[in-house]
């Protein structure tokens, strides 16, 4: 009779006619392999869920065998030929390593976002865009009339310290004094121009500006004298202008002593322009300006079909210091965008008849992530100060004006300003020009972040424009033309003078235009494409083949960290550490005892595989229970 035995508190009898297996009867495990049951395999078994190879020559070769990567096959084909397996793996070595590469720099020049620029041309009829005009004649506002002629004495002052040089004797003379001037103002003659020495024997021209404190100063220098002497003059210029009213507005109607205008005559397509077809502004250093918005829609290319102008051209200037040229400034420019004269501006040269092509190009960016632009400015960080659409050029300047508001407390007068705040002047801000100068040297530098904040636009249209001068009015016509003008308003003393007047022609070289669009190099298609050369052209291979190389490697990796578990429980073993999880048995006629167990499954019906190892904890019930085999010969 089987002897009953204690286990976890109940009683439990052995089953007859069987041999009966105990744990802790069995041979004490040794440091090899050879200590661990292994059962044999068992009938009616079922492939598992996850099964691997026992070896890397297995795993290898069934890759080799069942793959479709051209070339693969030979190494299992090979296996008798020691010359052309080594041969094969290094060439399949070899094209993986150079796929590998290449899909590398496919996916890192893909991750840049590259665009490719298509350029089509497109024939249609277009709006005429706008031109703004300027006489380069500014003029002086009667309420700070006293103030700049005291600058210009003072002017004078600093010119003849430098170059013993007198204004023109045109001029007229200086009467003001600064008792008969507003008590607000003030004009500070601690900026002086003076002469720089600058490495070496090279002189150069400049101003110093310094803060409130005067603890920190420092050097506007120019290397030519021109320059400097006229970007003195504009800074205390912007800084008398800040004191007009608000709402001050200069008259257009009247040119001073001309009684005349500034356009004589316009027309369009052999149509007379109408008044309001024109928009006037005044610029504080360009002068009266401009604005022929006609809304016209060009039906032909040529002269004949575009805007003729003539224009008489203001010599004697009102400040001479701000304006050193005789002509005109023209700028061509979108419908409802600003002119922004100080950038993209070109002068036209009195006495001749000049011809301005037009040629339009359309201009389509893509956004993020290829790029970064704005949709009608939208997401812009910028308010924009100016009541038009948007452009970058408008951007820019809001964004230094506002930082202009932030850093100094005011803003610089030949831009708007924003909500709550006021222009710059000695008066109410001293060393404004300080604060002002330092700002603008960070902006030339670009260490302001206004590049950043204020992207291109996703559309716009750009204008090329090309010129073509001639001699206007002849020698032989003078005459009879200028005798013609008259009567429309040239004025007598002009008559005979060819340099009081220009022509100008406005036309579009031809109808068609071109359009240029950003368009992705590597879109997803095409990245899939080029993919799938590569593949091809190293491998002959799918995507499907890419997924049998990848569970290779996972294979690998899996087998790898398997076999090195193995390994280290053999270590373990051979020390006599303590096992990570133990089975509590009770042997015949002994006390309570623990010992390792690893359960190890058995080989497949489709060939011997390296199972997966889990260390169980189990009772000594099911120990007793349910006795596992040993192996023949243990």
């Amino acid at each position: 009779m089987a002897e009953p035995r204690s286990s976890g508190g109940g009683m439990e009898a052995a089953p007859q006619g069987g041999s009966r297996l105990e744990a802790g009867a069995q041979t004490p495990p040794g440091p090899g392999p050879s200590s661990l049951p292994m059962p044999p395999p068992e009938e009616g078994h079922q492939e598992g869920l996850v099964e691997l190879p026992a070896s890397f020559r297995e795993l290898f070769t069934f890759f080799c065998t069942n793959a479709t990567i051209h070339g693969a096959i030979r190494l299992v084909c090979s296996s008798g030929n020691r010359l052309k397996t080594t041969s094969w793996a290094l060439l399949f070595l070899g094209a993986l390593v150079a796929l590998c590469w290449q899909l590398g720099l496919l996916f890192q020049h893909h991750w840049l976002r590259p665009v490719l620029m298509a350029v089509s041309v497109h024939s249609e009829r277009k709006l005429l865009p706008l031109v703004t005009l300027c006489d380069g004649n500014p003029r002086r506002p009667i309420p700070i009339l006293r103030h700049l002629e005291v600058l210009d004495e003072f002017a004078q002052e600093n010119i003849n310290s430098l170059y013993k040089a007198n204004f023109s004797k045109g001029r007229d003379a200086l009467a003001a004094t600064a008792s008969r001037l507003d008590p607000h103002f003030h004009l500070d003659r601690e900026i002086r121009l003076q002469r720089l020495s600058h490495s070496g024997s090279r002189i150069r021209v400049g101003f110093r500006l310094c803060n409130s404190t005067g603890s920190d100063c420092f050097y506007r220098g120019y290397s030519s004298g021109v320059a400097a002497i006229q970007d003195w003059y504009r800074f205390h210029y912007m800084d008398i202008l800040a004191l007009l009213p608000a709402a001050w507005e200069d008259s257009h109607g009247s040119h001073g002593s001309h009684n005349g205008r500034f356009v004589l005559s316009c027309s369009y397509d052999g149509k007379d322009c109408q008044d309001w077809q024109f928009r006037t502004f005044h610029h504080p250093t360009h002068g009266s300006c401009y604005t022929v918005d006609g809304v016209w829609t060009a039906q032909r290319p040529g002269i004949t079909h575009g805007i003729g102008l003539v224009l008489r051209v203001e010599q004697q200037a009102h400040l001479p210091l701000l304006s050193t040229q005789a002509g005109i400034k023209v700028m061509v420019h979108g419908h409802n965008h600003t002119p922004f004269l100080e950038h993209h501006s070109f002068s036209i040269r009195p006495g001749t008849e000049t011809t301005i092509g037009i040629r339009e190009d359309e201009v389509h960016r893509l956004g993020g992530p290829y790029g970064h632009c704005t949709a009608g400015g939208e997401s812009v960080e910028v308010q924009l100060l100016y009541n038009t659409s948007y452009t970058r050029q408008a951007c820019l300047v809001s964004c230094f004006q506002q930082l202009m508001v932030e850093t100094c407390s005011c803003g610089y007068y030949l831009y708007p300003l924003p909500a709550g705040a006021e222009h710059c002047s000695s008066a109410r801000h001293p060393a404004w020009g300080h604060c002002f100068y330092r700002l603008y040297q960070d902006l030339e530098t670009h260490r302001l972040p206004c590049a950043s904040r204020c992207p291109r636009p996703c559309r716009e249209s750009a204008f090329k424009v090309s010129a073509g001068t001639s001699r206007w009015p002849s020698a032989r016509s003078a005459d009879w033309t200028l005798a013609a003008l008259g009567e429309q308003g040239l004025p007598r003393q002009s008559h005979g003078q060819r340099s009081n007047l220009a022509k100008m022609n406005i036309i579009y070289q031809e109808l068609n235009y071109r359009s240029v669009e950003e368009a992705p190099l590597y879109s997803v298609p095409q990245m899939l494409s080029a993919m799938g050369s590569l593949c091809s052209l190293w491998f002959g291979a799918s995507v499907l083949s890419l997924l049998e190389l990848l569970e290779l490697l996972l294979d690998a990796l899996a087998l790898t960290l398997l076999m090195g578990g193995r390994r280290l429980r053999r270590v373990l073993l051979a020390k006599g550490l303590p096992c990570l999880g133990t089975v509590q048995h009770q042997a015949r006629g002994q006390p309570d005892a623990h010992t390792c167990r690893w359960e190890v499954s058995h080989s497949g019906p489709s060939g011997p595989h390296l199972p997966w190892m889990a260390l169980v904890r189990v009772s000594a019930k099911e120990s007793w229970a349910r006795p596992r085999p040993l192996r023949p010969g243990t």
